[in-house]
């Protein structure tokens, strides 16, 4: 019998690159996850991270614009993505973002499925590497919420899908190179595997790598424009804030600064989940072939993104996760993984489920359906009291569901209102932010207190300094919330005569008599 001549790639590597349709498993398990997520998005209890991310969607959707109107700590393409939901969507913008946040983390988990199979992975191996990657706790916990970790991760997953690909186009490496500027212009910390695959593309001719950098303008002019609109705001949100503000606020806590903080939260938030062992093969792979892959490449390049921040929080570790199961589904490719290692793999997925498990049981927070609960009573609150806004809070995101808008001196939530040291009375005046050493509040101004709290991971401390700058804060009944308004203006005295002016007659400007007294303003 003759054997037939040998294919030039197998044919797993070949079906990946022909680009097939999903098969029908595949798409039977891409809608259980979504429903996964969805789910877990509208229950996850509400976290006071989300406050600026609600806050700069809506305020955008106003025609307010970063930076120029009010302070966003973060680089500012998710508030102009993310605008138009909340002007679809109105009072249900905060779940609404959630929502947006949970698919694209499905999103990212098809990429990084879909480019497992483009680097020659079988269904199955691409299959266990994308639920390895969708059951961790990174990424459980970034798309969870409405915080800016969802969009540039599923950018980056993107990317890796097109930059996998063996037969290179124009139009994949311009789409690469916008997508990665995306990622980078949604969270800073994505420039570190933006540049990894700058550089790898300038010494490997086959990416185009000006390709690349002519389908990154558009994105690199758009951030050129909100730095024009604000060059001191755009610099403290995206630069200095970020390099300043954790050291002011664990000064009174300095070990979880330190080196061995960061050692073992690093370690921590990757065993919540298959993260670590798949580190340590795909690691020991590199080690034993004495070459570094493109993959390799871009985790290395996402973990020194994750490391230079300090404190070192589960999120900062997402930019590494796509490259990571990629390059474990190449090793296992390569050598499929025993019985054994297939079993560890699956505790450590397990281990990563537990945190949002535990979340979704944890007593004394605050539930999302409770919360627009709330809102929902507040908003009749405030139509009978008259109250249009807006509104000053430490809670921003409830504030849609009301109707009304923050205070954009306020639109970063608690984050920049606990800083001390890091701005002068002038800066804050120019960039729109208030830090409560400085609170000085315009008479009958309208506080909102009670979201910065234990129940939403936050410190009641913060809401309880805001509430000091009024009298009187009465709760509103069947909700946690307290409604306050600052003292109104004392009415101005009449200036006294100069004592070498002479005396002026009784009643001289009014013949008919003396003015009558005049009434004092109402209460």
């Amino acid at each position: 019998m003759e054997h037939s001549p040998p294919h030039p790639c197998s044919p797993a590597k070949a079906g990946a690159q022909t680009g097939h349709p999903p098969s029908r498993v595949n798409i039977l398990l891409l809608g259980g996850l979504a429903a996964l997520y969805i789910a877990l998005a509208l229950l996850r209890p509400v976290d006071h991270d989300e406050s600026q991310y609600v806050a700069a969607a809506v305020l955008t959707a106003h025609g307010l614009l970063p930076y120029r109107d009010f302070a966003y700590l973060q680089t500012p393409l998710q508030p102009f993505l993310l605008a138009p939901i909340a002007v679809l969507t109105g009072a249900w913008t905060w779940p609404a973002l959630r929502l947006a946040n949970a698919l694209l983390g499905l999103a990212s988990v098809a990429f990084v499925h879909a480019a497992a199979r483009r680097t020659g992975a079988s269904p199955a191996t691409a299959r266990l590497c994308a639920a390895l990657f969708a059951t961790t706790d990174i990424l459980l916990f970034s798309i969870g919420t409405a915080r800016n970790d969802a969009l540039p991760a599923a950018c980056l997953a993107a990317a890796l899908w097109l930059i996998v690909r063996e037969d290179r186009t124009r139009a994949g490496a311009l789409t690469i190179g916008l997508l990665l500027a995306a990622a980078v212009a949604a969270k800073i910390s994505y420039a570190f595997p933006a540049a990894a695959y700058g550089l790898y593309a300038l010494v490997h001719p086959r990416h185009r790598v000006w390709l690349v950098a002519l389908g990154a303008l558009p994105v690199v002019a758009f951030v050129g424009w909100t730095f024009a609109l604000s060059p001191e705001g755009f610099l403290f949100g995206t630069l200095h804030f970020p390099a300043q503000a954790p050291a002011e606020y664990y000064a009174a806590r300095p070990w979880k600064l330190s080196l061995a903080a960061k050692a073992l939260d690093t370690l921590k938030f990757l065993a919540l989940g298959a993260a670590l062992p798949a580190l340590v093969l795909v690691a020991r792979a590199a080690i034993r072939r004495r070459r570094v892959t493109l993959p390799d490449l871009l985790v290395l390049a996402g973990l020194v993104a994750a490391l230079l921040p300090v404190p070192t929080w589960r999120q900062y570790l997402l930019p590494m996760l796509p490259p990571l199961f990629v390059a474990l589904a190449a090793v296992w490719t390569a050598q499929p993984p025993t019985r054994a290692t297939t079993r560890i793999m699956a505790v450590f997925a397990l281990l990563g489920l537990a945190p949002t498990l535990t979340a979704l049981a944890e007593p004394g927070r605050l539930p999302l359906v409770t919360a627009m609960r709330e809102a929902a009573t507040l908003r009749r609150t405030l139509d009978a009291r008259g109250i249009a806004g807006p509104i000053v809070t430490l809670s921003p995101q409830i504030l849609p569901a009301t109707g009304r808008l923050p205070d954009p001196r306020f639109a970063a939530g608690p984050f920049y209102f606990r800083s001390c040291t890091l701005l002068d009375p002038a800066a804050e005046a120019r960039l729109h932010l208030v830090a409560r050493d400085r609170l000085r509040l315009a008479p009958g101004t309208v506080i909102l207190t009670g979201g910065e709290s234990a129940a939403t991971a936050g410190d009641s401390q913060l809401d309880a300094a805001l509430e000091k700058a009024a009298s009187g804060a009465v709760a509103v009944p069947g909700t946690r919330f307290r409604l306050s308004v600052t003292p109104p203006a004392a009415p101005v005295a009449p200036r006294s005569a100069r004592h070498n002016s002479p005396p002026v007659p009784p009643h001289a400007h009014d013949p008919s008599g003396p003015a009558p007294t005049p009434r004092p303003p109402r209460a």
